[in-house]
């Protein structure tokens, strides 16, 4: 069934993520495991007999990488790519670049808290989830969803808070049901939308 299809899949694990470090906007490589996620996931959508017409990713590389591992895997190299920075991770401003423990020293650990799981506070110099999804949402309502509603089948290597975005606005989730949501690195969310646009099923590809 890959009539109106989307496929979500948040890059592989990154070197920032393996140093614990807020990463954001910055330009970081996936780890070996990251890798091995990023062929696993496209493993699993090649064994489910999936096929795609189109695929979408950010301008960070790590995303870029994970994309062309999962095709080459599915054996759909040949498919349009559209990279954009509307989907970009969330850029976490001042704390970019930082150890997550080192940030909490500087700032406390409560204040940290509130950036990385509030909806709507921004760090100092960055973006909330909501500044996120503003970019992330109108993106997907004109230049992803178009695809899928048209049965071409869509596959989307983001990040965990641009990821989170388009899902809230999938689900039809809450500021707080959204960031209480854990995206694993390398797990590929499947979605078959109705042709009015809403869920008709939903799938995880974990383990």
């Amino acid at each position: 069934m890959t009539e109106r299809l989307l496929v979500l899949v948040r890059h592989g694990q990154s070197e920032w993520n393996l140093k614990n470090l807020f990463t954001g906007w910055r330009d970081v490589e996936l780890t070996e495991t990251g890798t091995k996620e990023a062929r696993s996931a496209g493993r699993k959508l090649k064994a489910k007999g999936l096929t795609f017409g189109m695929a979408f990713t950010s301008a960070l590389k790590r995303a870029q990488n994970t994309l062309d591992l999962m095709l080459d895997e599915l054996g759909q190299t040949a498919i349009p790519i559209v990279r954009d920075e509307a989907l970009n991770e969330r850029d976490y401003g001042d704390l970019s670049g930082l150890n997550k423990d080192d940030a909490r020293a500087k700032w406390g650990e409560e204040q940290v808290l509130v950036w990385r799981r509030s909806y709507a506070v921004s760090p100092p110099g960055g973006e909330s989830l909501r500044d996120t999804g503003a970019r992330v949402w109108p993106y997907y309502m004109h230049r992803i969803q178009p695809h899928v509603m048209r049965g071409e089948g869509v596959l989307v290597a983001a990040h965990g808070n641009s990821l989170r975005a388009m899902i809230m606005a999938l689900e039809g989730l809450s500021g707080e049901e959204i960031v209480q949501q854990e995206l694993d690195t390398g797990v590929p969310i499947l979605y078959w939308l109705n042709d009015d646009t809403t869920i008709a099923k939903k799938e995880v590809l974990a383990g």
